[in-house]
């Protein structure tokens, strides 16, 4: 058989999935039946969750019987604290979160991954990211709270304080929209782990791994350096204007997948709007994604280039109140749902994932 080579697998189906589609050309996000925008408007992170894992959107009871089981696993044992202590200052969040997902998998390792396994991961990446960012910051890191869901544990870990309603439902919106997003580089790379029958932590280190690249993970930080470079309203049309006219990229718009406008950008721009009223980033930021979609229209009226995700996912995550260090961490902590899901789908009906190279070297004399 002959071989088809394709650089980087695009254009290329490996797997055949039930949990999302990703439709670029029209725009178009779906998890498991659902339109991914209508999820983050009117659900909550823990009833997306649910649907990724179950294959449907949670009872009253079920939501009450799942919030239960995730917030009784938040704690971290004693020996990933350790581990986490015991790395370096200077060592980025990611690095830190990839090698104490590791090692919970010390005590529990199994194939298939089990539901128990998911959960458990899943609660505990927000106490790893707050437990690392505490000694960072040189306190004493904050506890998880049972009483508190999903995103308001995560801000109260942070910060030391309950949360403000506005700020839980914009995150929980950002963390809706980035649980799934078909077969990017991070979820390849868990299945091609999970494929082997390796354990559900060895996969979802190999995804972490993936995600901490730059062409992966990294985009939101961008946005906030330039809004922050521009500074002021005033200010957005020249320093557009000058980026654009030396053909600079304008970073947030545009988008690889969506060749028009990307639902999950219209969604969290919805969710979060409530916030512009009483934060002035949060409104600089609206304020220079109008002056770049008009501008963009202007300098290059036959792109099609909208505001994507990564532009409100900044904003918000400024507004309330994280860090740039924490972006593509927080990333990881929505998109471990999917990336469960992927493992576990792998997992129903498993074959190896094993494509062929095409040799370009010489041969023997």
């Amino acid at each position: 058989m002959e071989k088809v080579l394709a650089i980087g697998l695009e254009g290329i189906a490996v797997a055949k999935t039930s949990l999302s589609l990703v439709d670029g050309i029209n725009g178009l996000l779906v998890y498991r039946g659902h339109w991914a925008r209508d999820l983050a408007v009117h659900h909550t992170f823990e009833e997306v969750a649910y649907l990724m894992w179950f294959g449907k959107l949670p009872t009253s009871e079920e939501l009450t019987v799942f919030q239960t089981s995730l917030a009784n696993e938040r704690a971290l044992p004693e020996h990933v604290t350790q581990i986490i202590d015991a790395t370096p200052l200077d060592r980025d969040m990611m690095s830190v979160l990839r090698t104490a997902v590791s090692a919970l998998g010390c005590t529990s390792q199994s194939w298939p991954p089990t539901i128990q396994q998911v959960i458990g991961v899943t609660a505990r990446i927000p106490t790893i990211i707050a437990h690392r960012q505490a000694r960072i910051e040189g306190k004493a890191p904050v506890g998880p709270r049972r009483d508190l869901g999903h995103t308001a544990n995560y801000l109260y870990m942070l910060k030391g304080d309950v949360p403000k309603a506005a700020h839980v439902r914009a995150l929980d919106a950002y963390l809706i929209l980035t649980q799934e997003h078909g077969m990017n580089a991070s979820t390849f790379a868990g299945r091609v782990v999970a494929s082997t029958q390796s354990d559900i932590y060895s996969a979802l280190t190999a995804s972490i791994g993936a995600l901490k690249g730059p062409l992966h993970g990294g985009a939101p930080s961008e946005v906030t350096e330039m809004i922050e470079a521009i500074g002021t309203k005033e200010n957005a049309e020249s320093w557009i204007r000058n980026k654009l006219e030396k053909g600079d990229r304008l970073m947030g718009f545009g988008h690889r997948i969506y060749k028009t406008i990307d639902p999950r950008a219209t969604a969290l721009q919805k969710v979060a709007s409530q916030l512009s009223a009483d934060d002035p980033w949060f409104d600089l930021a609206t304020h220079v994604e109008k002056v770049g979609m008009e501008l963009l229209a202007e300098y290059k009226p036959n792109r099609k280039l909208h505001t994507n995700v990564e532009f409100f996912a900044a904003a918000v995550m400024r507004a309330v109140g994280l860090d740039d260090q924490l972006f593509t961490p927080t990333f990881a902590l929505s998109r471990t749902v999917g990336w469960c899901a992927h493992i576990m789908e792998q997992a129903e009906n498993n074959r190896i994932i094993r494509p062929e190279s095409e040799y370009s070297g010489k041969m023997p004399d």
